[in-house]
C-alpha cells in the first residue's frame, strides 16, 4: 500500500471516537478481521491489534470484513485526496458510474487514455487498493446500505448495487460475512415497490443547504425542478439508463436524504453518483478551508460563509477535475486562481461572494 497515515494520529483520533476523521482512514482489527470507522460505538480494540487502511476498498482488499455496527457504507466520501490526480479522480467517476460492473480495468485504463499498470499504481497511490477492489467494495457497501436503509428484496438489492447476479451477490457476501446478505437484514421486509428507493447520502458540514438550493433553482437546468427545499430531476433512458425521477433533500445533519423512482435498479448507483457530484457531497470542507484561508482576500467569507458548494453538472464530461475547474472569469482572476489550487472552484464562489457582500 503506497499511500501512508500518520498511525500515531489515527490512534488518537479512533482513541477519541472524532468524528471530523470519520471517512479519512478506517481501522482493521486484526484479532477480529473487522474493519470499522473511527467513530464506532464497539469497544476500542487494543493498540497492538490494529492497523490503519486509507479507503474501505484498501481495508476490504486486506482481507478485512466492513463492521456491522458502524457500518462503513454511511461514513463520508473522502475528497481532499481528489484535487491531486485528475485521472484517478475521472475513473472514480466512471466506476461509479458502472465501467467497471461489466467492463475491466484494461478497458477504463484506454477511456482514461492511460495504461493499466499505472492507472492501478494511480489507484494504489492515492486510495490504496486497485481499481477492481475499489470497485468491489463500492458495490459491497451500496449493497449493505439497501439491506438496511430500504425494502428492497435481495434480488433486487442486488441488481440495484451493480452485481449483475444474484449468484455473485450471495457469493461475495458469503465469502465476506460468513453469511447469505439476508442474514444482515435485522427486520422483515414489507414491499417497497415500484422502484422507489431511498438512502442516506453522507456528506461533512457544514453545508449550506440554502445557497445550494438557490443555485440549483437559479441555473434552470433541463429536466430540474426545485421547491420546497427539495430538487427533483427527471430520468431518461437515454442519458441516465432508466425513466423516473430522483429527489434530494436535506436530511439530519451530515446526511441527504435521496428518493428515487426508477424504472431499472441497475441504473441506481450511476444516478447515486451523478447525485454527489450536483451537491459536491464528497468534499472536505476542513481540507478546503485550511488551503484558501492563506489568502487573505478569501479568509474572512471563508469564516462567515461556511460551507458554500459549487453545484455540479448533471453529466460532466470535464478533463479537469471539478473542484479546481475555473469557468467565464477574467484573465486577472485567473492569475489570481492559481494560489488556489486544488481548490479553485471553491476560491471562486467566494471570490464572487465577496462582490456580491459588497454590492449589498
Amino acid at each position: 500500500m503506497e499511500q501512508t497515515l500518520d498511525a500515531e494520529a489515527c490512534w488518537r483520533a479512533l482513541s477519541a471516537r472524532d468524528a471530523r476523521f470519520d471517512g479519512r482512514f478506517f481501522t482493521g482489527v486484526t484479532s477480529t478481521g473487522i474493519y470499522c470507522r473511527p467513530v464506532c460505538p464497539a469497544r476500542t480494540p487494543r493498540r497492538e491489534n490494529v492497523v490503519f487502511h486509507p479507503t474501505a476498498a484498501s481495508a476490504e482488499a486486506a482481507g478485512f470484513r466492513a463492521c456491522l455496527r458502524c457500518r462503513p457504507e454511511t461514513a463520508p466520501e473522502m475528497g481532499a485526496w481528489r484535487g491531486t490526480s485528475n485521472t484517478v479522480s475521472r475513473a472514480l467517476a466512471l466506476i461509479e458510474a458502472g465501467a467497471l460492473d461489466d467492463g475491466d480495468a484494461e478497458a477504463l485504463a484506454e477511456r482514461l487514455g492511460v495504461g493499466e499498470r499505472h492507472l492501478r499504481r494511480l489507484f494504489r497511490q492515492h486510495l490504496g487498493a486497485a481499481p477492481v477492489s475499489v470497485a468491489q467494495t463500492r458495490r459491497v457497501l451500496l449493497a449493505k446500505q439497501l439491506i438496511h436503509e430500504t425494502e428492497l428484496t435481495m434480488a433486487e438489492v442486488a441488481m440495484a448495487s451493480g452485481f449483475g447476479s444474484v449468484r455473485r451477490f450471495n457469493e461475495t457476501f458469503q465469502a465476506l460475512y460468513g453469511r447469505p446478505p439476508s442474514a444482515l437484514r435485522r427486520r422483515k421486509a414489507a414491499e417497497e415497490g415500484g422502484g422507489r428507493v431511498t438512502l442516506n447520502l453522507a456528506y461533512r458540514p457544514p453545508y449550506d443547504w440554502d445557497f445550494v438550493s438557490a443555485a440549483l433553482a437559479a441555473r434552470g437546468a433541463a429536466d430540474e425542478t426545485t421547491a420546497d427545499g427539495a430538487w427533483t430531476r427527471r430520468l431518461r433512458k437515454s442519458v441516465d439508463g432508466t425513466e423516473g425521477a430522483v429527489t434530494v433533500r436535506p436530511g439530519a445533519l451530515g446526511k441527504a436524504v435521496v428518493q428515487a423512482r426508477i424504472d431499472e435498479l441497475k441504473a441506481l448507483p450511476g444516478v447515486l453518483a451523478r447525485v454527489r457530484r450536483v451537491f459536491d457531497l464528497a468534499a472536505d470542507p476542513e481540507a478546503i478551508t485550511r488551503d484558501l484561508s492563506a489568502d487573505p482576500e478569501l479568509a474572512p467569507v471563508l469564516a462567515a460563509r461556511p460551507g458554500l458548494r459549487p453545484v455540479g453538472d448533471w453529466i460532466d464530461d470535464g478533463e479537469d477535475a471539478p473542484s479546481d475547474r475555473l469557468t467565464g472569469v477574467d484573465a486577472a482572476l485567473t492569475a489570481r486562481a492559481e494560489r488556489w489550487r486544488p481548490w479553485r472552484a471553491y476560491g471562486a464562489l467566494y471570490w464572487n461572494t465577496i462582490k456580491e457582500m459588497s454590492h449589498d
